[in-house]
């Protein structure tokens, strides 16, 4: 199916502005996750190269003077107290002393424990949106500084570009693709990521790579067979789609994604898709729909 491509919202001036609807916050793909080393603190060290997508969530804000942040509607299965974009909200609030609330609304499309970060973007599209609609005043890099608090997928959403990803996520480089057609596919599991990385058996030691030569490089996703085992039904998705094209998880799982040559192929491919899964056809992006909101 056919949808509105994800663009910023139109507005006043900022001095009249007191609603900011239809922020969009779009999906990622993770085209290889190779995790090469661990901290002494736990964290993992990984090198990952993040795709942007015209796909994903929207969120209203709606200015409040009281310093009150709500979500004024229900995200199944995620209470208000752990959304992190109230999380995200008050973040930015107690950092910058602002004295202005917010009653913010959460449109979700994107499936919850897919890996495509989409709690990650709602995040990070929180805090872009509240730093214009507040007159916050921060950067660009102060805010991935900040979203990194919330999460390591947060600050690639606000860089706003395709990225060659290392440290724990968080230390990116703008990395140039040519535009292309995926097929997503959701097996309907949810998939915790804190469980795939404190596996055990997860690979720990892949070789780095450099950025200049990832196009040519053997990569692959190291999650990917931890989270085959674990929930049998990701692996079964991978090899229906690796039918039709090169399949792969992306992130932690659940998704599993391929490129494909055309959005003709991608439409032949989604609708053949088993009715016990989801299956979307999606296109990249150069960058975030609110990039220029940000120096």
């Amino acid at each position: 199916m056919d949808r509105p491509a994800l663009t910023a919202p139109a507005f006043g001036p900022d001095a009249q502005r007191t609603r900011l609807d239809g922020c969009p916050a779009p999906a990622k793909l993770n085209l290889f996750l190779h995790v090469v080393g661990r901290r002494a603190d736990g964290y993992h060290l990984l090198q990952t190269a993040f795709r942007l997508l015209d796909w994903g969530d929207t969120l209203d804000f709606a200015l409040r003077g009281d310093g009150c942040i709500r979500r004024v509607n229900d995200v199944p299965g995620v209470a208000e107290a752990d959304d992190l974009v109230v999380r995200a909200a008050r973040l930015l609030q107690a950092h910058t002393g602002c004295a202005l609330g917010a009653d913010i609304a959460v449109h979700k499309v994107l499936p919850m424990g897919g890996g495509i970060g989409g709690g990650s973007s709602d995040a990070a599209t929180t805090l872009v949106a509240l730093n214009r609609l507040w007159a916050t005043g921060l950067s660009r890099a102060e805010l991935q500084a900040l979203g990194l608090q919330l999460g390591a997928d947060v600050p690639v959403f606000i860089f706003g570009r395709d990225a060659f990803a290392e440290g724990v996520g968080e230390a990116l480089q703008p990395l140039a693709l040519p535009p292309a057609w995926y097929v997503v596919v959701s097996p309907g599991v949810s998939v915790p990521t804190a469980e795939i990385f404190s596996a055990q058996d997860l690979t720990r030691d892949t070789a780095p790579i450099k950025m200049a030569d990832f196009a040519a490089s053997t990569t692959k996703n190291d999650l990917q067979a931890i989270a085959c085992s674990r929930y049998p039904e990701v692996q079964r998705a991978i090899d229906w789609l690796n039918v039709h094209a090169p399949a792969m998880m992306t992130g932690s799982g659940a998704c599993v994604f391929a490129e494909v040559p055309s959005e003709a192929e991608a439409d032949r491919i989604t609708e053949s898709c088993p009715p016990r899964w989801k299956a979307w056809k999606v296109r990249s992006i150069a960058r975030h729909p609110l990039y220029e909101w940000l120096q």
